[in-house]
């Protein structure tokens, strides 16, 4: 079958004083269908049939007839998605770097008849409005931004296509920056930019890890003399309260001898029994003289030990004889405090 033949070729033209090389798409007439009556259009194909110089119609793909030497097949032009390389350029952006950016672009012809009378070269109309977009729009970033916003950046380029190409029947899918070059001392500048950016921010890092630490540290300080002041405070409060047990079982022991020791005494040789303990102190006093304090207050009598207990025993009798009364409240008083502790 006869098919519309295309090629890559560079095509070189001149802006100003820039000689730039673009590849093109370009289309042979020569290479045209011929009008054999009978024709089969290919899927995904368009071919635009033209009657005495005119527009006829848009062949669909599959079987279609044609008048002989009245029609004939004028374009061809594919449906499907077109990848056309943006060449290299250099561009400038905001803060006047110069840099040279490429790209890949994404398009497919959505109305062959505007694709084919609307505009000579489609393709290479796309291509360099491409070209003139990504210059406009990378002016209008800085540097860091060109390297951080390729996404909008890609998105607006296909923005600004799609406005003028719709006059073309042709809708651009998308745009993707291949490749971007920088000066080299711009890219000896940037790495030197980060290492001093990594430098700050593991300085930062230390300072507040090191803040953190003195946090920490005070914080299990504090927690710690509150712990200590709580746990001193317990001490406090457990031995008062054992000393203050202590008191009471002492006073109750000695409540309990004394109870004892005056039901003793009112027994048979309860006298005898008082005359031997207040000997036996006798001595046990004698013992310990002069080893507390250089100052001894002895009495006149001192080896009379018999006399000494003869008169503690006199006292004792003429206590007990002045207040007779004086059992019968401590038993009274014993009473009591065996009925609130049976209570």
């Amino acid at each position: 079958q006869n098919r519309m033949m295309i090629s890559r070729s560079p095509v070189h033209f001149r802006y100003g004083q820039v000689t730039v090389a673009a590849r093109i798409w370009q289309r042979w007439a020569s290479s045209l269908p011929m009008n054999t009556v009978v024709l089969f259009v290919p899927q995904q194909e368009a071919w635009v049939v033209e009657r005495m110089g005119r527009f006829h119609r848009i062949l669909e793909p599959g079987l279609n007839f044609l008048i002989p030497i009245l029609d004939r097949v004028r374009y061809v032009q594919s449906l499907k998605e077109i990848v056309i390389d943006v060449p290299e350029q250099s561009a400038v952006s905001l803060d006047n770097v110069t840099l040279q950016i490429d790209g890949v672009l994404y398009l497919r012809i959505l109305d062959p008849f505007k694709a084919s009378y609307g505009v000579e070269e489609p393709e290479y109309a796309v291509t360099q409005l491409a070209q003139t977009t990504m210059r406009s729009e990378l002016g209008k970033l800085t540097l860091d931004k060109v390297f951080r916003e390729r996404e909008s950046l890609n998105s607006n380029i296909v923005h600004s296509i799609n406005q003028a190409s719709d006059e073309w029947g042709i809708r651009c899918l998308r745009y993707e920056i291949k490749d971007i070059h920088v000066p080299p001392r711009v890219k000896e500048s940037m790495q030197m930019q980060v290492e001093a950016e990594r430098k700050k921010r593991a300085t930062v890092l230390d300072s507040e890890g090191m803040r953190e630490a003195a946090i920490n540290v005070a914080e299990g300080q504090k927690r710690a003399q509150i712990l200590a002041s709580e746990g001193e405070k317990a001490e406090q409060i457990n031995k008062a309260a054992g000393e203050a047990q202590a008191v009471l079982a002492r006073a109750e022991a000695k409540a309990k001898a004394i109870c004892m020791l005056s039901d003793a005494l009112t027994q048979q040789n309860g006298d005898a029994a008082a005359s031997l303990s207040v000997a036996e102190q006798y001595v046990s006093a004698f013992s310990k003289l002069a080893k507390e304090s250089n100052t001894i207050l002895l009495p006149s009598n001192t080896g009379d030990i018999s006399g000494m207990i003869t008169q503690a025993m006199t006292i004792y009798s003429t206590m007990a004889k002045k207040g007779p009364k004086v059992p019968e409240a401590a038993q009274l008083k014993s009473e009591d405090h065996a009925n609130q502790s049976s209570q």
